[in-house]
């Protein structure tokens, strides 16, 4: 079947029936996308102003060459339609529109541009970056060039879906549904994690089933995290404007679909075998315990602003997939920064959005999803709301309101900043607790004050609106900004190897180089650098809330200084394998934190702290000293010098039952900050004759303390810049079988409230 005798042309005559070597029938306007089954294939678009459709078919053996283009003759509720008998899997496709072409009104139908299945679940194929991709002639110095139909034909040239089988065996695979509260989150990239590890086969790095292999899972596990959360997944595209430079989008923040896992990221093949291989690394990571949540970017598209390549959406029905300027809808509404904004007013794409996350959810069995820009979803016509479309249709969703989900609680656009305003089931990267815990371990804070509601989970932010710690995502560093070692090895960010001239990233870090910029051989130095590094994992895991440790920071990994890595893909982003004994040492220091954390539930608790009495206990279930180990006082908290503080957590007091509704009860634990340049003394709080704590972290060392007392009502010399934690003492095996204590403590802990309070 020739290009110039298409089956498009002869359903002129009959819109159905047998056409040669090929059969056309009507099919149906619901599932969207392309549906396998043995009797063939369902193909269904969604696009509203189109006035045709075709689809174009490719075989696997020749994706450039279209084999046969097919009108599609029925649209159903906006829905064009049409179904292939005995179509096998492994054909590429996509559709072209037609319609009306005028980008004033916001239309840009092109039938000369191929354009990817919104819904395709595997694409195949590397976009080549002709000025065909473009819906205008690209190569015109005319300003208003974009108004301008190019007539070149894109197929050739673009990336095509793939049908595929969707069935698997899963057996008897489940969502592991670990409570939010124990979870502790690990922001990793599947290639940078294994693109580099010395024992995984060369052809298996960087992919999923690198990803899946036994190192990889017998690293995380032992780190001690619950979940890892993917940087993007969706299949994304390689920029141009970064390919021309010798660079690669290595974030992924650049979506084409949201249905398909990224092919690069492949070992198997790109037929479908991606998306069964995806399924296996599901499969191992929940065989292992690990949950994973999905980075998603479904605030925009790599479609850009009018300037930007036709792929898709934009070709199919643009007014529908993307906010453009009310009055001017040539040009795109951007509260992303990168030029466009997916338009979840419109009830096709809350649709789009919301059958990607349920088929993430029930298809590829993953628990959860960390919402990339989401106060650009939760936009109204012009505001961020709580009760917008997108946020309550979630709600009321069976399948997605079960798994975790966590905003990114802002946007680049006018009121974007929401932090703490997302409503009850969401958790939310606690950009405050960030800032805050920065800005303390510098030194320049306003006091203690800010740093205890960020230790206590935030009840600031969540509290009132009937969220729990949980709804916090701690965090010190991300994927975007610097690593951990680079917080404290440079003032200034070094970011030239993006080709930018280093005005890319942002500029306020609260980092400090400690008294050099960049790598130094002073050992006073890399000292203060590794406690300032403890310093900061110490106190996101001894906070309430969730943590989430970026890759690498449990090592020192470096990105010599860039905090824009997002073009990197090389060295300067992938996890390095090669530890010296100075990385070894903060990867044992993090897996001690990590595992005090989960063996004692008073770091984790479900609900804030109330500072009352509860039940059985004597003192309350937090208690905030000051270095005279006295409870603080108003003049403390007011005093924005103060940078020295202590709490008491309170594991008798702690009002939570477990699953059989038993009491939860723990040690009684000392945490004290001193953020001063210099040694502080603090005095142990208790009776000298009786009461006895022993030291279970250090930050002014490497080394975990060995076991021995210290005595109450005596100054303890804290070091510069440091965090320690105590444990009151003969608690840790005061319990039988049945959970009950086998010592009564009453009596001490009685004289410890009546020594604070005196």
């Amino acid at each position: 079947m020739t290009k110039e005798k298409t089956i498009a042309t002869l359903q002129e005559r009959k819109p159905y029936g047998k056409f040669e070597d090929i059969e056309v029938w009507p099919g149906r306007p619901y599932p969207l996308g392309a549906t396998w089954s043995p009797a063939g294939v369902n193909f269904a678009v969604f696009s509203e102003r189109a006035t045709r459709m075709d689809l174009c078919l490719f075989r696997r053996e020749s994706p450039n060459k279209e084999e046969y283009r097919i009108q599609m003759m029925e649209q159903t509720d906006q829905v064009w339609h049409c179904f292939i008998p005995r179509l096998e899997t492994g054909w590429r496709y996509g559709f072209r529109a037609f319609g009306e072409w005028n980008p004033k009104s916001g239309n840009l139908f092109n039938p000369n541009k191929l354009l990817i299945d919104p819904y395709t679940k595997a694409i195949d194929g590397t976009i080549d970056w002709h000025p065909a991709v473009f819906p205008y002639p690209i190569n015109s110095e005319d300003p208003k060039r974009y108004l301008t139909m190019d007539e070149q034909d894109s197929a050739p040239y673009i990336t095509k879906g793939v049908v595929i089988d969707p069935s698997y065996d899963w057996e008897d695979d489940v969502r592991l549904e670990t409570p939010m509260h124990e979870t502790v989150i690990y922001e990793m990239h599947v290639k940078g994690l294994t693109e580099q590890h010395p024992d995984i086969p060369e052809e298996l790095r960087g992919t999923y089933a690198g990803l899946a292999h036994p190192v990889t899972i017998k690293y995380l596990k032992d780190l001690g995290i619950t979940a890892v959360e993917l940087m993007p997944v969706h299949h994304f595209v390689q920029d141009s404007h970064l390919l021309d430079k010798g660079l690669r989008n290595y974030w992924g923040y650049n979506s084409q679909s949201f249905f398909a896992p990224h092919a690069d990221y492949a070992a198997s093949g790109r037929a479908g075998e991606q998306v069964i291989e995806f399924k296996d690394m599901v499969k191992t990571l929940h065989k292992a315990g690990l949950e994973l949540i999905l980075d998603v970017v479904y605030n925009h598209t790599a479609e850009g602003n009018h300037f930007g390549p036709m792929l898709g959406m934009k070709g199919l029905d643009n007014q529908a997939y993307y906010r453009l300027v009310e009055d001017d809808k040539e040009y795109y509404m951007d509260y992303t920064g990168t030029g466009n904004t997916v338009n979840m007013v419109h009830n096709r794409s809350l649709q789009l959005v919301m059958d990607s996350l349920r088929y993430w959810v029930t298809e590829m069995h993953v628990d959860g999803f960390r919402f990339d820009l989401a106060s650009a979803l939760a936009r109204g016509l012009y505001e961020v709301g709580k009760l917008s479309t997108f946020l309550d249709t979630i709600h009321q969703d069976p399948i997605i309101s079960q798994v975790k989900l966590i905003a990114e609680p802002w946007d680049v656009g006018p009121g974007g900043y929401q932090v703490g305003a997302f409503p009850v089931l969401w958790s939310e990267w606690n950009g405050k607790f960030r800032d805050d815990v920065r800005e303390f371990w510098k030194g320049g804070s306003d006091g203690v004050a800010d740093m205890a509601y960020r230790l206590t989970g935030s009840s600031d932010l969540y509290e009132l609106s009937g969220r729990r710690p949980a709804a916090s995502i701690n965090f010190v560093t991300a994927h975007d900004g610097f690593t951990l070692r680079d917080l404290y090895s440079y003032n200034e960010k070094h970011n030239l190897a993006n080709q930018e001239d280093n005005r890319d990233g942002e500029t306020h870090n609260d980092s400090w180089n400690c008294g050099v910029e960049g790598v130094t051989d002073d050992p006073e130095i890399n000292q203060l650098r590794l406690r300032m590094q403890r310093n900061q994992l110490a106190t996101l895991l001894f906070s309430q809330g969730v943590p989430m440790i970026c890759m690498g920071d449990e090592y020192g990994r470096t990105q010599l200084g860039n905090n824009n890595a997002y073009c990197q893909d090389n060295p300067i982003s992938w996890f390095d394998w090669e530890w010296n004994e100075e990385r070894k040492g903060l990867y044992e220091f993090t897996r001690y934190l990590i595992t005090l954390r989960r063996e004692n539930p008073v770091f984790h608790r479900r609900r804030f702290f109330s500072g009352l009495k509860i039940h059985d206990s004597h003192i309350g279930d937090i208690l905030w000293l000051n270095p005279s180990g006295h409870e603080m006082t108003d003049d403390n908290w007011n005093d924005g010098n103060q940078l020295c503080i202590g709490m008491i957590l309170n594991g008798e007091g702690m009002d939570e039952y477990d699953e059989q509704g038993k009491r939860i009860k723990d040690d009684i634990f000392l945490v004290i900050l001193n953020a001063y340049w210099e040694g502080v003394e603090f005095t142990l709080p208790g009776v000298k004759e009786f009461t006895r704590w022993e030291l279970l972290v250090d930050t002014h060392t490497s080394e975990i303390p060995k076991p021995g007392d210290y005595v109450a009502d005596e100054p303890f010399l804290l070091g510069p810049r440091s965090l320690y934690t105590f444990r009151l003492k003969l608690r840790q095996a005061n319990r039988d079988a049945t959970g009950q204590r086998k010592v009564t403590i009453v009596e001490q802990v009685r004289k410890l409230l009546q020594m604070i309070q005196e």
